[in-house]
């Protein structure tokens, strides 16, 4: 829309009020210049069909809606909204159908596949370190009762009930 607002802009209104002059007739519509472009279909059309002639059914419609708008055909009532409104330009969707589906299988195929990543690493991996051992962890909490390590909040306060160093049951 934004593109047949910048060209119908740059025309000379002169040029563009003679060039499509639509009259009201009961159900058919001619026109002083013959148009080469249908309204009819026009979703189908209007992906093809060049800038100057998407401004040319623009202003085509544009005055067919100046008119009572009784006396519109139900082919021009819709390539009006389309044209207003329709998925195209600006508007067109940035994904295709399917796509949020695709998306979410292949997070699940990724997700899953990290998961037999870690399950592999555990299990080829190599034994724990030394450090994780519950009989070293309590080791640290001696070393720490000896060197009074924290002595306001820690492991060495007063009334301390916690584990200390120990994460291991």
């Amino acid at each position: 829309m934004n593109t047949l607002r910048a060209a119908r802009t740059l025309q000379p209104r002169a040029l563009a009020s003679s060039r499509m002059v639509v009259r009201a007739a009961s159900t058919t519509h001619t026109s002083a210049a013959s148009s080469v472009i249908p309204v009819s279909n026009i979703e189908a059309q209007w992906e093809t069909l060049t800038n100057k002639e998407q401004t040319e059914v623009y202003e085509q419609l544009l005055e067919a809606q100046k008119r009572d708008w009784k006396t519109l055909s139900l082919d021009e009532k819709k390539a009006a909204y389309y044209i207003s409104f329709g998925p195209h330009g600006p508007r067109k969707p940035v994904d295709e159908p399917g796509t949020g589906l695709k998306v979410f299988g292949l997070t699940i195929a990724i997700v899953g596949a990290a998961g037999v990543a870690f399950a592999a690493i555990r299990l080829f991996g190599g034994p724990a370190p030394r450090t994780m051992t519950k009989e070293w962890q309590e080791a640290s909490n001696e070393l720490a009762h000896e060197e009074k390590q924290n002595p306001l909040t820690g492991i060495t306060s007063e009334g301390y009930k916690g584990k200390g160093h120990v994460s291991l049951k």
